[in-house]
This record gives C-alpha cells, structure tokens and sequence, in this order.
C-alpha cells in the first residue's frame, strides 16, 4: 500500500512528539514533510531559561537533531514559513514558493507574544521571549551589563529576569497586579517568591502599569504611569500570548480563540489537524507542555487509525525554572464558601504549603520552598482520594503518613505504579521502573531517553533519580566517573593526570601502565591521549600520526566527493598581490574548482585530488604561505578589523595586534579548534564577542574576552579584563591558550571548558595572580618551539609520501587479441 502525504506546519516541541508516537505506532503509513518557520532543528522550548542564564547549552536542549530526520525519511524545511494553506487543491505553499501536497495536515503555528501598544514599543531594544532568536537577541544585548526591564511578572518574565540577572544586567521586572504570577499562586506565595527575586539582586515593582517605553532611536527607558522613569537599554515583553491561527482563520477553518479541534484533534476540516499553542479544545487552549503532549498523543493515535483517543483537560503543575527557587502550584486555589485550607508555615525555612480542599478532596495545591511531595499531591488530587482519615498529618507529606516520618526512598516505594512523576511528559512510576528493568538502564540520561522521564523542565530529576536507586539498588552511583571511552574506567581528567604523575611518555607505555582493556585504544581514545602528552610533554613526545583523525592526518579537509579543500594562512586577514597571483596560478595549475573567501577571511580553494596535494603545497610554501590548519584542533584564524589604520572610529591598530597574534600563536594544539578575532572599536566588525577569544579596542587599552560561541551553539563572551597594552594581552591570551590546553577535555571548546571550570576561577588566575599567568605564557611560548614547524613545508618535501599516493591502479584495461 503507498504511503499517505503528511504535510505539518510548525516544528515545535508538540508535533515532534506526534511524529515520535506515529513512528512508533505506524512507521510505514506517511511520507512526512515538515515546514519550520525557524531555521533549526525541533529544541526543548522549556529550557530557553537555561540557556539564557548560560546553565545549558542550544546544543543540549535539542530534541530531534539533523540525524534524526534523515533516519525517519522526513523532509524538513528549515527557514519556510507557510503563507498559503489550499484546501481544495490539498497544498501548502511556503513563503520561498515551495508547495507540497498533502493527504493530512497537521497545523502547529504555536502561539504569539502579546506586545503592549503602548508608544515605543516597536523601538530597537524591545524584544518578546518565545523561541531562540528571542534569547539569543536578550544574550548579545546582555555583554553590555546595562540595565533591563522586564514588563510581565509571570512565569516567563520571572524566567527572562533570572536569565539576564546571571549574565550581570541591573534587571527590573514591573507587574502589572500586586503579586508575581498572581494567577498560579496565592498572594502569600506570591510574596516569598517576590523576596526570594528581589534576593538575588532583582528589583520587582508591583501594581506597576507601563506608559511609554523612551527613546528616540532605541530604548533608553520605560515611563510608569504613576511618572516613575526606569532607565534601561533593553524591554523584554512577557505578559502573554495568543494563539497563532491566522493562517488557518484564512484557510476557511473554524477558528475562535484558536483553532478549533475536536476531542480527537481534528479541525472542522476532516483531514486537517492542529494541536500545540494554536489549537483550542472544548473552549480552552493551553500553552504548558504537559496538555500539549497529550495532544501530540491524541493526534497521532488517529493519524495511525486509532480514532477512539480522546483529548482529556487536567490541570497541570506549574514550576518555575530558577536554579534554586522551589515552586509547585497545581489546580484552584481561589478562597469560597464550599472549600476549606491547610496551610503550613516555617518562616526560617522560607517554607509555605497550602492545601485546598472540597469535600475531603484535595482541589488545589501551593507548595514554596519544599516541593518534593508535590507529585503525591497531584496523584491524590488526580485519583480524587477521600483524605479525612490522614487530614491531621497531610500537609506535612507522604513521608510522615504513618504516624512517624518515613524515609524518603521508602515515601518513593510507597507511590503506586500509576502516580505521575513526570508532568510534562505524563510518565508514571511503573513506566520508569519497568524500563529500567527491561532496558537494563544504568544512568539518567538512558532513563530519559527511554521513557521521556525528567526530559523537559527537570524538575522531577530528584524523583526520578530516586527511582532509579530503588530499582537498581547499589548499582545505581550517579556520582560515578563518566570513562573517556569503552576501554578504560578513566575520565579525562583522570588520565591527564595520571600521565603527568607517572611521566607516561608514549601511547604503548600509557596503555600498560593505565590498564587499558584493549591491545591499541579507540578511535575516541586514540585522538584525546595523543593531544594529551602533545600538551604535556612537546620537547619529548613525537606525534603519532596514526591516532590522528583524516583531516589532520593529511593536513587539508576531506569534501564529500573524496577531494580534499586547502587554506592558506593569512595574517590577520590580509594578504598580497603576490599571495594572490600565486593562489590564481595554483588553482589554473591543478584545475581546482572552487575557490572561496571563508568567514575568517581566508580564502579556501575546494576541489583538490589528494595526489595534487603535495604539489599545491609545495607551490603555495614557495610564495611564502604556510599551513592555514583549518582542519586542525589547534588555532584556525585571527579575524581583524583595518582599526586606526583606516578606520575612523578605530581606537587602535587591531590588524597589527591580529597579526601579531596569529603569528605567535600559529601551530599551536589545543583541545578543540581556536578562533580569534581583534575589533578595533566597541563597533565590533571584527565580531570579537562571539569568538574563543576576542579583542575589543578602546581608547584606554585592550578588553579581553572569552568563551564565546557562534557555530551549533550561539554565545556572546565573557569579559576576562582589560589591558593597557599589547604586550600584555598578547601575554594575557597566551597564557589563557595555556591554561586551556592543560585543563581542556579532547573536543571540549573553550565555553564549555570555561563554564565547567569557572569563570571566577580563571579569571583569578589570568588576571589576579601575575605569577601564575606568567608561568602559563612561558609554558606556552616554550611549547611553541616545537609547534611552529609548517606540515604542509615538511609533506611537500616527502614526508608521509604513501599518504598522498593511490594504493593501486584499479584502471580496467582492454584485452589483447
């Protein structure tokens, strides 16, 4: 039977996991085609927070990686907003004029920020918060540490305020009502939440209502209406949404609130259905992600013939995602004649619990500060359990029903195989024991990628984790070392160590002397131990070619057609006439296709046979240019600006100090690949902000940054601190490369390093402590005697020559007669 087109609109988290369960359920019944007005890949949209504040990555966050579209036959078009929905001919059409048929839609457009038409609020500097480009906007404004105000005390603005707060912004939030999301919590909640925001350093004005966002060409300021002035260089707007069912009200569909669906997630045409943010259902639309993953259920149960699933309302708990700020509310909680309340306080504590009741039966739910029985309420509330005969003990939690208190892991025994420990997932006790058991999972990350447990918001990582000790017992050590591969029981860190404190010298004796399980490593371990006594010992230690990747093995990088592209190095960015001439002659000499200028400013040639590779580099060493390794874990390019060479806003010469740089630091191995860059103003062309290291001129000096990011995953810098001299940056980001490359993990970038360590701790021992950054800069200047030979010089004269020659000649020839 040929399969069914199924066209979807919008690639957020609910129709990723209508997909996941169609698979499952009916892997063979549609070709899929997804249109996805971001240009990415389907990301947690729940953790935006986290990476906001910079506790997680945009790398660790995605849902369904490029990868996983490829293994399902999904056609996935990044970047194409649909336009046009035609019902009769049965199209979709995007705004890039692709248009594809469809047997079943699925519309999933999500939902729109509220923006608050009040004058200014379309100024530079006033930004929603709703998907990435929201948070990567609020980091890079962030690198200024100047004022934000965020208009919305609720769950998202508290979020937003938190983000920017950790990335050192004077955050204000102004709300409208008299307590912070009035609307989850009771003022008493309320309250504890607003000192524990106002704790961390963030000013929170209540009862607040916006006039005017100020500013002539950007936001400089929000005016309240009682006359009060907030200044501030950025407005983020959290006070709502709406859904987005525009396109669908044009389409011809039912459309009120949003777009209406029945209980099985059809819209008033048969064939079309909607589900997530956008869709409203008997009357309501949800916008938390627990009732939208029911949907994604609901919908893909009757895309797979499964027409008897229904769509159910029940409540679901809201968390706050604030490293350190405990919150659980859940149901109604409003106050009348018909209900009654316990309520327990430990103001020492900053505890507060309140349960509401109807009938002996638990209606509503706010816990602060100590929310671990937040679940065991929920399942109470859930299966309407009669609680009058454990009333005088309730609110102290299950562990203490019994008289006396239980231990905690007994209070997790003691939960029923159907309570719900992830909310937003809908995945109960039983499921995660019974996978643990069947699967054999040993570790977090397996239970989460077998039964979506404490794969959303996080908040019930403890729960889960204590799951996880129950059914495993002493097995189950989460503290335990993460090996570096399959053949030792070493971390990383262990090894380096080990190799130091031993003296371990070659790869042979490494593996003798640690224990290795097998007779010559891995393909993981190989690469990371050769970086390793690279780094440790560079008088000593003699490359071993065979643990080295192909791209650094031949010293160009492979291209999908098997040729291979060569990038010369330019100083800083700037080249010659005669650089030129020599690279036109190269590229006519050895018929190179393609030639390219790379973002780094260097120009990239592709399409070289490997056999010509000697020959090009040859030709290029003879015209002075060496090896620009960009294949290499090591130090690709220097990006400059022309600074006050040229520039009329250059403060100082950010070419010369580029140059300066790269010709210092060229060779060098690090953990993961190296890029810098030299702005000669606070204008930043050179985009030293985003870089592993980058300089940003001023009058007075050099400003330092560091761990930045723009590839996978966007990141703005860290300011390390500020120099008066070239010298002494060019001593201050030596010694930085230094103490990376000894302290890095194989593959570990320079954000992810620095995160891991501390910023605080290496800003203290660059900046604060003049003899530890001296000592690192000589290890590093004395590594660079022997790191700054150029391969490309040493293979054009013969070395490694099989590497660059054919194996055989597999050239069929014609029989003789």
């Amino acid at each position: 039977m040929s399969k069914q087109k199924l066209a979807i609109i919008g690639n957020g988290m609910a129709p990723g996991r209508m997909l996941e369960h169609l698979f499952e359920a009916a892997p063979d019944a549609y070709d899929v085609t997804i249109f996805n007005a971001e240009p990415r890949v389907n990301y947690d949209r729940i953790m935006l927070s986290p990476v906001l504040s910079g506790e997680k990555s945009y790398e660790q966050i995605i849902i369904h990686g490029d990868g996983w579209y490829i293994d399902h036959g999904v056609m996935l078009y990044k970047g194409h907003k649909v336009v046009k929905i035609d019902r009769e001919a049965r199209t979709v059409t995007s705004e890039h004029g692709e248009t594809v048929a469809y047997d079943k839609l699925v519309i999933a457009t999500g939902s729109n920020p509220i923006i608050i038409p009040v004058p200014g609020h379309s100024l530079p500097g006033v930004l929603s918060y709703r998907d990435l480009d929201d948070v990567r906007a609020m980091m890079l404004a962030a690198q200024s540490r100047n004022k934000a105000v965020v208009i919305g005390g609720g769950l998202l603005g508290l979020e937003a305020a938190a983000g920017l707060n950790a990335r050192d912004m004077d955050v204000t939030v102004v709300h409208l009502m008299p307590t912070l999301m009035e609307r989850q919590l009771d003022p008493a909640a309320g309250y504890l939440l607003q000192r524990a925001i106002e704790e961390r350093g963030i000013k929170v004005l209540c009862n607040a209502n916006t006039k005017a966002i100020l500013g002539d060409t950007r936001v400089e300021g929000v005016e309240l209406a009682d006359g009060t002035v907030i200044p501030a260089s950025l407005v983020v707007m959290a006070v709502g949404i709406r859904p987005n069912a525009e396109l669908a009200k044009v389409a011809g569909l039912e459309v009120k609130r949003g777009i209406v669906v029945d209980g099985g997630m059809r819209t008033s045409d048969p064939d079309i259905y909607a589900l997530g943010e956008c869709a409203e259902v008997d009357g309501q639309v949800y916008g938390l992600v627990a009732p939208l993953y029911e949907m994604a259920r609901v919908a893909a149960a009757h895309l797979a013939g499964e027409t008897a699933a229904k769509f159910v309302h029940a409540d679901t708990p809201t968390k706050l995602k604030v490293t350190g700020i405990d919150l659980y509310s859940l149901g109604d909680f409003a106050e009348g004649d018909d209900r009654e309340e316990i309520v327990l306080r430990d103001a020492s504590a900053g505890v507060y619990k309140r349960l509401v009741l109807k009938d002996n039966r638990i209606v509503g739910t706010v816990l602060y500060g100590e929310t671990a029985d937040g679940a065991w309420f929920n399942d109470l509330k859930k299966k309407q359990t009669d609680i009058s005969a454990m009333r005088d003990t309730l609110i102290f939690g299950q562990a203490y029903q019994g008289g006396s208190p239980l231990d905690p892991m007994a209070a997790v025994a003691a939960l029923p195989d159907d309570a719900e420990i992830c909310g937003c997932n809908g995945v109960c006790k039983g499921k995660i024991t019974g996978t643990i058991k069947a699967k054999g999972l040993t570790s977090l990350d397996d239970v989460r990628a077998h039964t979506k447990a404490s794969s959303s918001c996080g908040t019930c990582t403890g729960l889960v984790e204590q799951l996880m000790k129950l059914t495993l017992g002493d097995a189950y050590n989460p503290s335990a070392v993460k090996p570096m591969c399959g053949c030792t029981d070493l971390s990383h860190d262990d090894v380096r160590r080990l190799i130091k404190a031993k003296g371990l010298k070659s790869i042979p004796q490494l593996l003798q002397e640690l224990e290795w399980k097998t007779s010559c490593g891995c393909a993981k371990c190989r690469p990371a131990l050769n970086y390793y006594m690279i780094c440790d010992w560079p008088d000593d230690y003699a490359d071993d070619y065979q643990s080295r990747f192909i791209n650094e093995r031949v010293h160009a990088n492979i291209q999908k057609d098997g040729t291979y592209s060569v990038v010369p190095r330019m100083w800083g960015g700037q080249t010659s006439a005669k650089e030129l001439r020599a690279i036109a002659d190269i590229v006519d000499k050895y018929k190179i296709p393609t030639v390219k200028v790379t973002g780094g400013q260097r120009i990239d040639m592709l399409g070289v046979a490997k056999e010509d590779l000697p020959g090009v580099w040859a030709d290029l060493s003879a015209a002075g240019m060496v090896s620009g390794h960009a294949y290499a874990k090591g130090l690709r390019t220097v990006k400059t600006c022309v600074g006050s060479d040229w520039c009329r806003f250059g403060t100082q010469d950010s070419t010369g100090l580029g140059v300066k740089l790269e010709k210092f630091m060229w060779g060098s191995w690090t953990p993961a690949k190296v890029k810098l860059a030299v702005s000669g103003c606070p204008r930043n062309c050179a985009e030293a902000t985003c870089k592993d290291i980058g300089v940003v001129c001023i009058e007075s000096g050099y400003d330092i940054h560091y761990a930045g990011a723009a590839g996978l995953e966007i990141k703005g810098t860290e300011l390390l601190g500020h120099v008066a001299t070239e010298e002494e940056a060019i001593e201050v980001i030596g010694a930085l490369t230094q103490l990376y490359r000894e302290q890095g993990r194989y593959l570990e970038r320079i954000h992810k390093w620095a995160k891991r360590v501390g910023f605080d701790t290496i800003r203290q021992q660059i900046m604060e402590d003049g003899e530890r950054r001296r000592t690192l800069y000589d290890r590093f200047v004395f590594s660079q005697k022997f790191a700054q030979i150029d391969p490309w010089a040493e293979r054009a004269q013969g070395k490694d020559a099989h590497e660059f020659k054919p194996v055989a000649d597999l050239t069929l020839r014609e029989a003789a007669e």
